[in-house]
């Protein structure tokens, strides 16, 4: 009878046990994925934390299409409860993009992907940004403008400053975007 009392007391002690535990792991989940993510357009999601570290210029390489801007700073999107994208373009057949040769330090903002742009020089730096005083990964050109490198991988990409012109006379200073090729 004492063993049928002391089994049955230990199923339910380890059931409530692994019940609270999954109920935790579920929670913590929630709350991990709420802080890496905030939002998405058009599938693409927006990254919240700035890349730790230094980043390889390499993973700039290519051509780079915008999917998004946010209209303020980054600090300004962290605290945003609801922040939405807020691009617009005037392109009907096409999209604003940025190319971008590591190799050769150089870049070009074209809009509508049609126009000829100039190719820029740049430098990219890992440290201290003139503009926002943190330290960070950026790029500088045409000397003394700045462009923060928030995060890259694989497949997107989030810039905060002055990086299409045309979009930042409407106010965007974030922008995500999305590789092309």
């Amino acid at each position: 009878m004492k063993k049928l009392i002391f089994l049955a007391s230990a199923v339910l002690i380890l059931n409530s046990c692994v019940v609270s535990t999954a109920a935790k792991v579920v929670k913590g989940a929630v709350n991990v994925s709420y802080k890496a993510v905030k939002g998405t357009v058009n599938g693409i999601s927006w990254a919240v934390s700035k890349a730790k570290g230094k980043i390889d210029e390499d993973r700039l390489d290519g051509t780079w299409k915008v999917v998004g801007a946010y209209k303020g700073s980054f600090e300004d999107f962290t605290n945003d409860q609801n922040p939405e994208s807020s691009s617009t373009s005037d392109c009907t057949e096409s999209f604003d993009q940025i190319v971008f040769k590591a190799k050769k330090s150089k870049f070009k903002p074209v809009h509508c992907s049609s126009e000829k742009e100039d190719w820029v020089k740049y430098s990219m730096e890992f440290g201290k940004n003139p503009v926002t005083k943190e330290k960070e990964n950026y790029i500088e050109y045409n000397s003394n403008n700045y462009i923060s490198v928030i995060d890259v991988n694989n497949k997107t990409m989030v810039l905060e400053g002055n990086l299409m012109p045309k979009l930042a006379f409407s106010g965007a200073k974030l922008y995500l975007l999305e590789k092309v090729k």
